[in-house]
């Protein structure tokens, strides 16, 4: 077996070339030192030098994280900044797409098996980069009502960390550092938002992908502090904690105790989370909505789409048509009061299964994604897309095109998850052609910035043109023009940007817990100490 070496900024690696695709790879490749102690909340630095050749045939392990099992077993290192390298055994140079995986903030790796990207980078001829980066605890909570001796957003000073070495190293491995394609999914599709809108990251993408990114979960910094609260609580630990206190609790504990943040708060179901990004004025200089709007994100071109059952495990949710209208709305009122009326009234008022499925999809993923493509075709060529491929035993379960199933389409590996081994049996052709037409757009639009030119622009309405363009990827491939165009106006309409900001209870709590005085009006600013 060939075992490709090359130099990098730390060192030389080993690779292999895959027996069973025959693509060169390396993997577990650092790009960042270990954030353990010390460094545990902080910026992430580059990887030390090391002597000789490291061997990179074998992936490193993952962020820490719970499997969210009944064992309530934690995996991963607090040593993870790795990242997993693929290309086809050729010596040309080669366009590279940086990928950052999914799981809500929480959970995921660079070599699931669905994202080892070997199809990819065969199919569309691509240096492919799969990143790992920190979760949960230790990378999506903002600390700063502890102490100022940490950063808000440790996972996005992880991607940036990733994109320099993806610049300094890539030509080494036959990658061109002068076209780069960010590409991600769900939180990783966040990610790929949020560098958009890091001004550290400008000039080390070129094209941006985002499939099903949750834009709008974003936490305020008086958000945040309600959840470092619940973590303090969560520990056992007193108000007067530090960061040097939460530097020295264990790390599977963090992470134990997160995990049961995320399974008991009631916020979940209103779009609130406890691990999110943070607006910093830094990394992340505001919502991704209103840089967006105001023009101020990477003038890249970009991919954006949706699933077209995104939340379809929903429709189980709840088991009356007054429980479903109550949590929509609630959910609606924890953003904007006043007129969440408008959404609801929208989606029938979210008393039925599949309208309230729909609501929290919308609300979650393609909302605000309408959004971000609005405001981005002003700065740079846009293109939208829904996902609508579903298998017949997916639509017999009632799943249709479910949040992430877009995934095995453009990977190229259709029993990669779980939910697709249950297709082992149906046809494939359909799903054959599906995965050929995305990767064709999806490579098109890695080598030249543009997909295939049977996918229309997100543009504007014209006399000759209907607005608004959207490739659906279905069993055939068909465009639609301002798909769900009066589901989109109510969303308008709507402030999504912040939770809880009608929650006085919630920001007295908060003032009297972390000792900060609150404003008239009694809600502090997402910079407020």
């Amino acid at each position: 077996m060939r075992q490709p070496e090359v130099r990098t900024t730390s060192g030389a690696v080993r690779g292999v070339v895959d027996p069973t695709t025959g693509a060169r790879t390396w993997r577990g490749v650092p790009f960042g030192d270990s954030t353990a102690g010390a460094q545990r909340f902080r910026a992430s630095h580059p990887a030390p030098e090391w002597e000789g050749v490291r061997d990179a045939a074998m992936y490193a392990p993952p962020a820490m994280q719970t499997t969210f099992s009944f064992k309530d077993t934690v995996i991963g290192s607090e040593d993870c900044l790795t990242l997993d390298i693929v290309r086809p055994d050729t010596d040309d140079v080669l366009p590279v797409v940086v990928y950052f995986h999914g799981g809500t903030f929480i959970t995921g790796s660079s070599h699931e098996k669905v994202l080892q990207g070997h199809f990819l980078a065969e199919a569309t001829n691509v240096v492919y980069v799969s990143v790992n980066f920190r979760l949960g605890v230790l990378g999506y909570l903002d600390m700063r009502s502890v102490g100022e001796d940490c950063v808000a957003n440790p996972a996005i000073y992880d991607q940036v960390l990733a994109l320099r070495w993806v610049h300094e190293n890539i030509a080494a491995f036959g990658g061109d550092p002068g076209s780069v394609t960010l590409m991600g999914e769900s939180a990783g599709g966040a990610a790929v938002i949020h560098l958009m809108c890091a001004p550290a990251a400008r000039g080390l993408f070129h094209r941006a992908v985002a499939q099903s990114p949750p834009s709008a979960s974003v936490h305020s910094r008086v958000q945040a502090a309600m959840w470092v609260r619940r973590l303090i609580d969560g520990l056992g630990m007193p108000r007067t904690t530090t960061l040097t206190d939460l530097r020295d609790v264990d790390a599977h504990e963090l992470v134990r105790v997160s995990r049961s943040m995320m399974l008991t708060g009631k916020e979940v179901v209103q779009f609130n989370t406890a691990f999110m990004p943070t607006v910093d004025q830094s990394m992340l200089p505001a919502h991704p909505i209103d840089m967006f709007e105001a023009g101020e994100e990477a003038a890249v071109p970009l991919i954006i789409g949706t699933n077209s059952d995104e939340a379809s495990f929903a429709k189980a949710m709840y088991q009356t048509t007054k429980s479903r209208q109550r949590a929509a709305r609630r959910a609606l009122e924890a953003f904007d009061a006043d007129n969440a009326h408008l959404v609801m009234e929208a989606y029938g008022y979210a008393g039925g299964r599949a309208d309230f499925a729909d609501l929290i999809a919308d609300a979650v993923f393609w909302a605000p994604s309408v959004m971000l493509a609005t405001a981005h075709r002003r700065q740079a060529p846009t293109w939208m897309y829904r996902f609508n491929y579903a298998s017949a035993a997916m639509r017999m379960l009632g799943l249709g095109a479910m949040h992430s199933a877009d995934l095995v389409a453009v990977f190229g590996d259709p029993f990669a998850t779980r939910m697709s081994r249950l297709d082992r049996f149906g046809s494939r052709e359909s799903f054959a052609e599906v995965s050929r037409s995305m990767q064709e757009h999806w490579g098109s639009f890695f080598h030249t910035g543009r997909p295939g030119e049977a996918w229309p622009i997100y543009g504007f309405r014209r006399d000759d043109v209907p607005g608004r363009a959207t490739a659906v990827f279905g069993s055939e491939r068909t465009v639609e023009y301002d798909p769900k165009s009066a589901q989109r106006l109510a969303w308008e309409g709507f402030d999504m940007r912040e939770w809880g900001n009608n929650r006085a209870d919630l920001m007295e709590s908060l003032a009297e817990f972390f000792g900060f005085d609150l404003p008239d009006g009694g809600v502090p600013d997402s910079d407020d100490e």
